[in-house]
């Protein structure tokens, strides 16, 4: 959780290096995510009344609004999950109801919690397993006899429920840690060993024809037949790396304690859980709503989506969860409808409001140049693949962004993913042909970019459907 103790200043140098421009936004978003940090040194009861500012981010397609959520995924190390608002349905409709973000919300926590505990269990987990193939190698009194099986072959039979090489005599310690370094060294990597591993696919198969809001239903009866029916052992012939990878990562699930897991994941989505709501505009009423055709469903997504964002209670197969403190981030275009569309109680929910503001020619050619991961080192990277040194002038770089910028203007403006289609474009010969031109020095100047668009960019209706 340390990035949550980052600065404004500090998360905001972070998002530069990814993202260019749009300072309103990424200010807002670093607040937000340090009030976090600040809501947990308070003292309670206070604490508990102290609600997250949700945010709004209005601007135009391809500007960064789901850049910044992204990158934000990353530098939050808390339970984030981005959804698509449009991807809903009021209840009673064909769909997906809002409560179903919470639960993927949960599920993402238990899941970032399991794998940090299986990170810090690696080693206990590696050690045992390394028992266990041991083990099998040195049989009951057959160490001392220098075997490698029971009949001298290179075949072995084990149960994963054989006892520990610390609570048995397993033949002679110093030859089992000699067996043990050469397995570390790979000498017996060529042996086969016929290992009992639980058998995943012995479990009962429940599947369920349900409608909307009932997608728990199927994932709980699993997990009720999973404790029913224990799962059986399947014996599997495999050489010592799979089998010391197998029984690695069954010690892993065996070490993992559950319980623990989904407490600390449920008080991780409750108190720094993050979900970013994509394409909030498309359910908002047009013009003001009236009440006809597909208005009434998207003010009834409204109305559904309102208690969770105020704060509720919801049921998951792990338990119920509070959603009081957890932070809304929504994002839109809002070109057929403005954020006053919006029923005035889920407008009241977001206070802040940040307007992200259209690309221009010298922020492309910064888009193409300054993030650590910009397009133009991405097309030098794969280029280098091939042997291929790949260059960009900087008349080349002015060109693509001045291309972009006016094929924006006369077909539909959609930001910087223009530039993905261009660099397509001006690099699709050279792409096609990289692999006959190794050791080549290629440099991509201001003319050869001409070269490669200008028949486009001139015929207006050719560049609507290519560019």
């Amino acid at each position: 959780m340390a990035a949550l103790s980052n600065t404004p200043k500090e998360t905001l140098a972070e998002l530069d290096k990814f993202i260019v421009g749009q300072a309103d936004a990424k200010r807002s978003v670093a607040i937000a995510l340090r009030n976090r940090w600040r809501r947990r040194q308070v003292e309670p009861p206070l604490r508990d009344e102290i609600a997250p500012k949700n945010i709004i981010m209005i601007g135009p397609t391809g500007v960064g609004k789901t850049e910044i959520a992204r990158r934000l995924a990353t530098l939050a190390q808390s339970p984030f999950i981005k959804v698509e608002a449009s991807k809903y349905t009021e209840v009673g409709y064909v769909g997906r109801d809002v409560e179903s973000m919470v639960r993927d919300l949960m599920e993402l926590a238990v899941n970032m919690v399991r794998e940090e505990e299986k990170s810090r269990l690696e080693g206990v987990a590696a050690a045992n397993a390394e028992d266990r193939i041991l083990d099998l190698l040195l049989p009951q009194g057959s160490a001392s006899h220098g075997n490698s099986g029971p009949e001298g072959g290179g075949s072995f039979t084990f149960s994963g429920t054989d006892l520990p090489a610390r609570l048995k005599p397993a033949g002679d310690i110093s030859t089992r840690e000699k067996f043990r370094q050469m397995l570390r060294d790979g000498k017996l990597d060529e042996r086969e060993l016929e290992v009992s591993l639980s058998d995943t696919k012995s479990m009962p198969m429940v599947e369920i024809m349900t409608t909307s809001g009932m997608e728990e239903m199927q994932s709980s009866l699993q997990d009720a037949f999973s404790k029913l029916f224990p799962r059986k052992k399947k014996k599997t012939r495999m050489k010592v790396p799979e089998a010391l990878e197998a029984t690695r990562k069954e010690e892993m699930e065996r070490l993992v304690d559950m319980d623990r897991v989904v407490k600390e994941a449920l008080r991780r989505s409750e108190e720094s859980g993050i979900i970013f709501l994509d394409e909030i505009d498309k359910i908002a009423s047009r013009h003001g709503g009236g009440g006809h055709g597909p208005d009434v469903s998207r003010e009834g997504v409204q109305r559904d989506l309102l208690p969770i964002v105020e704060g509720a209670t919801v049921s998951t197969k792990y338990g119920m969860i509070k959603t009081d403190h957890i932070l809304f981030i929504a994002s839109g275009a809002f070109h057929l409808s403005k954020p006053s569309d919006l029923i005035p109680e889920l407008q009241g929910r977001f206070p802040i409001r940040v307007h992200l503001h259209p690309l221009g020619q010298k922020e492309f050619v910064r888009i193409l140049t300054e993030p650590e991961n910009a397009l133009i080192k991405q097309y030098v990277a794969l280029m280098a693949t091939e042997g291929v040194e790949l260059e960009f002038t900087d008349e080349a770089i002015e060109e693509i962004a001045a291309i972009a910028v006016e094929v924006n203007e006369k077909t539909e403006e959609i930001g910087a993913r223009r530039l993905y289609t261009i660099m397509e474009r001006v690099l699709d010969t050279l792409s096609f042909d990289a692999s006959e031109r190794q050791a080549e020095h290629f440099v991509v100047t201001a003319d050869y970019v001409r070269e490669q668009l200008s028949a486009i960019v001139k015929d207006h209706d050719l560049s609507r459907y290519i560019l």
